[in-house]
């Protein structure tokens, strides 16, 4: 997990001996592109306008955790992140480079950006390992003895190494959501977009998938996280963006954005959220 601090650059090293290296890192880290680049992004739904005048850029290593009330546009803002929403006005880039409309340029950039969804999405004729072997070989096109091993290694990762040989309908919903997450990190991503990952769990399937979502923030995944899930934000988050009306009303520290909110609409969300 990246401070939003060390993400700035610019920043030298004090001391003469080292002028010279600190000039030459500050001008490497001022070329590196932010992961996550969004420039006056509209989108629209018919009359309804979700997201307006969107500006954002997430530094690589970044958790930014996206809160708001329903019908903000976070679940939007996150899809179009890897085009599963187009824009209608606006640019995005991932990793300095910009979102291909279609074809097989955004199908390898696709590649490069992981997505966990409410829903688990796993293919309920294959067992858990084959879920997750089957993006690096069919787009990646890595052998299938090595994807098997990789399979392997991300099961062990969030704790369901000894489900590999099952199917889907025999797991928990905690369970299958980290299969879905195993799935993403498989394809090795830049980045990772989580759209609401615990609403659809009971609630004592929350704090799993949590866990292997705070792991890979202190790994330094670039994360963008639409949650519900208040203790997550505070723990793992590097910035909350709070979202209303299709606009990024605040973006602030965890702490500042809990304990010192500075809009009226994010002191009422929260108002709500935290008395339960």
């Amino acid at each position: 997990m990246t401070d939003a601090a060390d993400a700035t650059p610019g920043t030298a090293s004090a001391g003469n001996t080292s002028d010279q290296g600190a000039a030459e890192a500050s001008a490497d880290t001022a070329t590196v592109p932010p992961m996550i680049s969004m420039r006056n992004v509209d989108k629209h739904f018919g009359d309804l306008h979700v997201l307006r005048d969107v500006n954002l850029e997430v530094p690589r290593g970044q958790v930014v955790i996206v809160l708001g009330p329903s019908g903000s546009g976070k679940s939007t803002l996150c899809r179009t992140v890897n085009r599963l929403e187009p824009i209608d006005s606006g640019t995005i880039a991932v990793d300095g480079v910009e979102l291909p409309a279609e074809g097989r340029a955004l199908a390898k950039l696709r590649a490069d950006v992981g997505m966990v969804f409410q829903s688990f999405n796993l293919f309920a004729h294959k067992t858990i390992v084959d879920n997750v072997m089957l993006g690096p070989i069919k787009v990646r096109r890595i052998d299938k003895k090595q994807a098997r091993a990789r399979a392997l290694e991300l099961l062990d990762r969030v704790g369901i190494a000894d489900q590999a040989d099952k199917y889907p309908a025999q797991l928990s919903g905690g369970q299958q959501q980290r299969v879905a997450i195993a799935r993403a990190l498989a394809m090795n991503p830049k980045v990772m977009l989580f759209d609401e990952p615990t609403s659809a769990l009971d609630p004592e399937m929350v704090n799993e998938v949590l866990e292997v979502m705070v792991a890979l923030a202190k790994e330094g995944m670039t994360m963008l996280v639409v949650t519900h899930e208040m203790g997550f934000a505070r723990r793992a988050g590097d910035r909350v963006l709070f979202m209303a009306d299709g606009r990024i009303i605040e973006d602030a520290a965890p702490e500042t954005f809990f304990t010192a909110p500075a809009s009226e609409r994010a002191k009422d969300f929260l108002g709500k959220i935290l008395s339960h």
